[in-house]
């Protein structure tokens, strides 16, 4: 009996044993379900690429292989490109005191992500995850608050974080008459110790309030396409939603306590993440954004299901630093990669989508591509038989 032999027979073994034991967690991972979508035509005009890379936080020092990929990337069509940070910007706690060595090495893991941007003159924005938050800890609010004012204050203009101040957002940022993208700071509504609430700067400063400036900026947007980008997502196949490699059921008392919710707080199974969750979905009912984007998890996956009309999934911003996903509801594409997912958005208002697997040697790949479902925008055409301009007319004088 060779190895292989025994290694499926003990991954089946573990299955079983974990769903004897009511895990309900195992499955077949997928590597991708088939691409769908042709590359762009000649006569395609492309607007827009939108970037979703999240918990790149842990660059390596020698060169990030997906920050590199990442630079080539935007460096085609820097006028083009935007790039959006879906959190965990900083492991593993955010950005301290710079004074310390500890805050000397987080500036350098920001400056590495924004200087392909920042060499590119490529347009961006960071989203604040768990860890930038310092995971929760009591100097969560002054960690990230710190990291946005780095960011903020040596973007140029071009890279910001959003939203500021350790506020949820949302925060409304329309882009080329094409795109309305909506930060929010999920980890503001999970985060157990001193955060902006009433009486604050921030606005909304409520939950209901952030509710109800969501419906607003959706109702509003118009023919503009409508992506919310956070850290947190609201359907996982990965460890996040509840679903585990096999090997991890051998040791006790993990996974089981966060399949029942406890210690859980960053799980879609915890009391807190849902309750986030469930306020989310509110917000989505009446106006449903076309695409709700996340990190959080360290892996590629691409839904077609509610809220949103298609959830992303896209936390592989560091090479190698990846866990397992698994095939659950309206899965349209998963893989344990590195790498990170871009949508083009061109002048009729259609969008594809694309997630690129990026290589050790930083060499990327489209691994999986499709055309979202949204309808095309119809412009009005100029009247030809109206009679040419006065030449003249507008001198003013």
């Amino acid at each position: 009996m060779n190895g292989r032999t025994i290694s499926r027979r003990a991954a089946r073994l573990g299955c079983a044993a974990a769903m004897l034991m009511g895990a309900t967690a195992c499955g077949s991972p997928v590597a991708g379900l088939g691409r769908l979508a042709g590359v762009l035509a000649p006569e395609d005009s492309v607007v827009l690429n939108l970037v979703l890379i999240g918990d790149a936080g842990l660059p390596d020092p020698a060169g990030e292989p997906v920050l590199n990929a990442l630079r080539e990337e935007i460096a085609q069509a820097p006028d083009r490109s935007f790039v959006v940070f879906l959190g965990d910007n900083l492991y593993p706690v955010g950005l301290g005191d710079t004074a310390t060595a500890e805050g000397r090495e987080g500036l350098r893991i920001i400056r590495a992500q924004m200087a392909p941007l920042l060499e590119t003159g490529t347009r961006g924005v960071f989203v604040p995850g768990n860890h930038d938050w310092a995971q929760g800890a009591s100097v969560g609010l002054e960690h990230v608050t710190r990291q946005a004012r780095f960011i903020n204050a040596n973007g140029g203009g071009r890279v910001t974080m959003e939203p500021r101040d350790g506020c949820p957002g949302p925060v409304v940022l329309d882009i080329d008459g094409v795109l309305r993208l909506i930060p929010i700071d999920t980890h503001w509504w999970l985060h157990p110790a001193q955060k902006p609430g009433p009486g604050s700067r921030c606005r909304p400063a409520t939950e209901q309030g952030v509710i109800d400036s969501l419906r607003v900026a959706l109702a509003t947007a118009g023919d503009l396409r409508t992506v919310v980008v956070a850290h947190h997502p609201l359907v996982s196949g990965g460890q996040h939603g509840g679903y585990f490699d096999w090997p991890t059921y051998l040791f006790p008392l993990h996974p089981w306590a966060r399949l029942a919710g406890l210690f859980a707080r960053q799980d879609v199974t915890g009391r807190e993440y849902r309750h986030m969750a469930t306020s989310l979905q509110r917000a989505f009912v009446v106006d449903t954004p076309m695409v709700y984007a996340a990190g959080h998890e360290h892996n590629l996956q691409v839904f077609r299901r509610e809220p949103a009309k298609y959830m992303l999934v896209s936390g592989g911003g560091i090479y190698g630093h990846t866990t397992p996903t698994r095939r659950i509801t309206g899965i349209r594409y998963i893989r344990e990669a590195s790498g990170y997912q871009r949508i083009s958005i061109l002048a009729d208002g259609r969008m594809r989508l694309s997630v690129v697997v990026v290589n050790a040697d930083g060499s990327r790949h489209e691994d999986y591509s499709q055309w979202l479902d949204v309808p095309t925008i119809e412009r009005p055409q100029p009247d030809s038989t109206a009679p040419p301009p006065s030449a003249s007319t507008g001198s003013g004088r």
